[in-house]
């Protein structure tokens, strides 16, 4: 799916080769190696996944070098324990040592005898964990960009299917590059790589972590694209685009259905924009599956850009207001990787999209509002729109849908970030079974959850005197991600609910591990983790 929204010439995610063959048998101009502390070798290598023998330099009381060293060290005349000393290397997950190979007849050919090794990366793998693995497979991305093609052994390694993921994933995922509007693009990114050593074995799992990895991808270029481009239309777009390439239907209601229907929130959001809102839902169904099948509902804010309305933002916070449908994308990034990945539960992904502006017939601040199952809202700040848009789709999902469990994505509130940071996503569930697997999927997949209560306490800031409800803390109790999270929980009445709030995570302020600066699409790998092993039944 990468690539879907870009020009004629997009950037695409690194492809991913398995080879049976040995690092140097693969056609490559670089290679690299897995490197483990002294510390941790024993438990990482496990002593034969080591391939050289210490008397060769590469190995001892220093860090260890693993599956392809003892080649290099034949190939090339290399002494990589001597060049990790004069480093400071200690074999720390994601440290790369760059070995630039001069002298040509040093050079190792590859297999068509046509190019030759012009550098060796000894890349850190630290205690050899997922996490290690995944944040190895980033630094060694970023330190190839400009690569056409390279060979590594740091999966060959691997003590077993999850580093091998996280490795593929890592890798793909930090040669995350956009690009389309410059005109003197800069490096493209890692064209492709070669798992050497691994073999036909590990394919299945190389192709699921690709898949997963170029999901996040997409989701990373739907939330980058300015919001000149991207409007709830252009978001209806690209779903379509998703069900004609994966055999889904897609229905998408304009705003004369919005309005007729009674999506109360859609409409008084979308009402200040000469851009109309839109409902757009995706629907996968397994292939063979019996009538019975559990059915799970996505549901992502995609607020399109964000002035924050008559509520009007400051300029320096609405500047990175194209990302505030990062919820959409995720569900959009997710329906576009089920059926690849073989989902045995049937999904269906709505994207409530509006773009929140001020023009003149734009909701006003005491507005009273009738969401789509008849409740009744206070809109007393027009910048907390998001709560509006995804308690259309709850209870749209609850009423007419059948769902077994639902979820929500959303950028939603300022205070997710100030109580949990960059590293973690606010998860709210009213079912334990539900937050224990999502929170499990997070750990696994290397997007990190803490859950927080739905205090019943704090239920009185929502308390309206004018009507069923009011949307925002009235009452001046804090915790307001909390209050968003109750807010739209009445709206999912007694089916199992979670909620991800993403306001932290979904945006990076720099590079870090797999991560870019700008929109992360967090969430995408997270669920897709947890649709994976949903039960059947």
């Amino acid at each position: 799916m990468g690539g879907i929204v870009l020009d004629e010439n997009p950037v695409r995610p690194t492809a991913v080769e398995v080879a049976a063959e040995g690092l140097l048998d693969v056609a490559a101009e670089v290679v690299a190696v897995p490197v483990w502390p002294a510390d941790t070798a024993a438990e990482a290598v496990q002593a034969p996944a080591s391939g050289a023998d210490p008397d060769d330099g590469a190995g001892g009381s220093g860090p260890w070098i693993g599956p392809g060293g003892a080649e290099l060290v034949d190939a090339l005349g290399l002494d990589p324990l001597w060049l990790m000393e004069r480093e400071n290397a200690s074999g720390r997950a994601g440290e790369i040592v760059s070995i630039p190979i001069f002298d040509e007849g040093r050079g190792a050919s590859s297999a068509d005898g046509e190019t030759d090794v012009t550098r060796v990366l000894l890349v850190g793998l630290g205690d050899g964990s997922p996490a290690s693995y995944r944040k190895a497979g980033a630094a060694l991305a970023r330190a190839v960009r400009g690569v056409n093609r390279l060979s590594t052994t740091v999966a060959a390694g691997a003590e077993d299917d999850s580093c091998v993921r996280a490795f593929v994933e890592g890798v793909v995922l930090a040669t995350f590059s956009l690009g389309t509007f410059r005109s003197k693009p800069g490096k493209p990114p890692l064209i492709t790589l070669v798992l050497a050593g691994l073999g036909e074995p590990a394919s299945e799992t190389v192709r699921k972590a690709t898949t997963v990895a170029s999901a996040s991808w997409y989701a990373r270029e739907l939330v980058h694209m300015p919001s000149n481009v991207k409007d709830p239309a252009w978001l209806a777009e690209r779903a379509e685009e998703i069900g004609h390439a994966h055999g889904m239907d897609v229905y998408v209601r304009d705003e004369k259905k919005l309005a007729a229907e009674g999506f109360g929130g859609l409409v008084a959001v979308g009402m200040g924009s000469s851009r109309p809102p839109r409902l757009i839902a995706l629907r996968y169904e397994p292939p063979g599956a019996p009538a019975d099948v559990p059915h799970v509902v996505l549901a992502g804010k995609g607020i399109t850009f964000d002035s924050g309305g008559l509520s009007l933002k400051k300029s320096d916070p609405m500047a990175t207001m194209k990302t505030d449908m990062s919820g959409a994308a995720v569900v959009m990034g997710v329906l576009s990787a089920v059926r690849e990945l073989g989902v045995a539960v049937r999904v269906t992904g709505l994207v409530a999209a509006a773009e929140n502006m001020p023009g003149r017939s734009a909701q006003r601040p005491s507005d009273v509002i009738m969401q789509y199952d008849g409740t009744t809202v206070e809109v007393l700040n027009t910048d907390a729109e998001g709560r509006l848009v995804l308690a259309d789709a709850i209870a749209y999902a609850v009423a007419e849908l059948e769902p077994s469990v639902v979820v929500d994505v959303a950028t939603l509130t300022g205070a997710a970030a100030t109580a949990l940071g960059r590293s973690h996503a606010a998860l709210y569930s009213t079912d334990d079974t539900l937050a224990d697997d999502l929170l499990r999927a997070g750990e696994e997949s290397g997007e990190r959850m803490w859950r927080l209560p739905l205090v019943d306490d704090y239920r009185q800031a929502l308390k309206s005197e004018v009507a069923d409800i009011g949307h925002i803390d009235t009452a001046k109790m804090g915790g307001g991600s909390i209050i968003g999270a109750l807010f739209l929980e009445r709206f999912a009445k007694d089916v199992p609910w979670a909620h991800l709030d993403i306001a932290g995570v979904g945006r990076a302020d720099k590079n870090r591990a797999e991560l870019v600066k700008g929109g992360t699409a967090f969430g995408v790998r997270a669920l897709l983790t947890w649709l994976e092993s949903h039960p059947a039944k």
